[in-house]
C-alpha cells in the first residue's frame, strides 16, 4: 500500500469532548501526520496523512470518535500529498 492524505470534517458533538486530543493521540501513534481543529460551525475538520492503512484505520476511529462523542457524519476525501511533520489540535 502506499501513502495516502485525507481531508474533511467530522459532524456531531465532537467538540468540548476530547476529539481533537484523541484523534491526535491516535494519529501520532500509527506515525500519521496532518491536524484537527474546530470550526465555528461546530465540526471538526481534519487532515490525516501517512501509510494507507493507517489513515484508513484513523478514518474508521473517527466514525465513532472518543466515548463522550455522538459522531453523525464524516465527510472525507483524498487530496494531494501533503508533508507535515506532525499531528497538531488547533
Amino acid at each position: 500500500m502506499g501513502k495516502l492524505c485525507l481531508h474533511g470534517y467530522v459532524s456531531g458533538r465532537v467538540q468540548g469532548v476530547w476529539f481533537r486530543g484523541s484523534t491526535r493521540q491516535r494519529a501520532r501513534a500509527s506515525q500519521i501526520t496532518g491536524w484537527a481543529r474546530n470550526l465555528p460551525d461546530g465540526r471538526v475538520e481534519v487532515l490525516l496523512c501517512g501509510e494507507e492503512a493507517a489513515v484508513r484505520a484513523l478514518e474508521a476511529w473517527l466514525r465513532r470518535g472518543p466515548p463522550a462523542a455522538r459522531v453523525d457524519r464524516v465527510q472525507l476525501e483524498a487530496v494531494d500529498w501533503q508533508d507535515v511533520a506532525d499531528f497538531t489540535t488547533g
